[in-house]
């Protein structure tokens, strides 16, 4: 596989690698050894429930690094549009199909930015009565937080970027780079 580029440009913008390939699957495996660690002597599989459209990728990647059975579902929730930064408020597109009462579920996002809609996840499956609720970000920004939205799952702490690929988008564009990107601030 070749390595991924060290600029690209996505809506006449140039971003920079951040996060390499290598770097995110390695992470991604030591997660998956946690919730395998984690989740061992439990009754009953846990669900991952991804966020739509961003965690997609990271969903599917974190699943195949467990080695205990899983069930997968999603939400689709709306908070950026095509802009670079949360509108402040959170709209569901989709909810989840399954049944989470009595049920071990591992909430997934692509990045908790200022929080706001991993907290809405939070509180709607919390209301589902899950026999536990934990939660998986790749990305995190602690100085973007304007809830209080817990990781149990760090993938990566980054500063307040704006970030690109592996799922994350730019108006709905770049999701699919193999690495995770930030603009590039020498270019303006």
């Amino acid at each position: 596989m070749p390595a991924a580029p060290q600029t690209v440009t996505c809506r006449g913008e140039r971003f920079r690698l951040y996060l390499d390939e290598e770097t995110i699957q390695s992470r991604i495996q030591e997660l998956g050894a946690q919730i395998d660690a984690d989740y061992a002597d439990v009754d009953t599989p846990p669900i991952f429930i991804g966020v739509l459209n961003g965690a997609y990728i990271f969903t599917a990647d974190l699943m195949r690094a467990v080695t205990v059975d899983c069930e997968v579902d999603f939400y689709k929730l709306s908070s950026y549009g095509a802009a670079k930064v949360s509108s402040g408020s959170v709209t569901l597109k989709k909810g989840i199909d399954a049944d989470l009462t009595g049920r071990h579920v591992i909430v997934v996002e692509d990045i908790v930015d200022t929080g706001l809609s991993m907290r809405y996840v939070l509180d709607q499956i919390a209301e589902k009565n899950p026999a536990s609720l934990k939660s998986a970000s790749l990305l995190r920004k602690p100085d973007g937080l304007k809830v209080d939205a817990p990781v149990d799952y760090l993938g990566f702490d980054i500063d307040n970027l704006f970030v690109i690929g592996y799922g994350l988008d730019y108006g709905q564009i770049a999701r699919n780079l193999p690495a995770v990107y930030i603009l590039d601030e020498d270019e303006a």
